[in-house]
């Protein structure tokens, strides 16, 4: 992950406004009873999974997975945003 940040991209369009998360921890870690270090939602279609801290990684084999561009941060108090394809931070 770089560290460039903008105040959009091409990909934010794609951001759905109504966005609800579908849990409050990573779906696939509480599956298999594992720990995450912090979350990220999808803002494709609401999947919560855990960041690249973590063990699992989650949220990135989501994106891989889907091609979901964009998440934002899951954590209380940060609003930031990321897109996978573009490799930049939205404020």
């Amino acid at each position: 992950m770089n560290n460039k940040v903008a105040d959009s991209c091409a990909h934010i369009v794609q951001v759905n406004q109504s966005i609800d998360a579908k849990t409050k921890g990573c779906e696939e870690c509480e599956k298999i009873g594992s720990d995450w270090v912090h979350l990220r939602l999808c803002l494709t279609c609401g999947h919560v999974g855990c960041c690249d801290s973590s063990v699992n990684k989650h949220g990135t084999k989501h994106f891989k997975s889907t091609d979901h561009p964009m998440i934002r941060s899951f954590e209380p108090g940060e609003k930031w945003k990321w897109c996978y394809v573009d490799e930049v931070f939205i404020r």
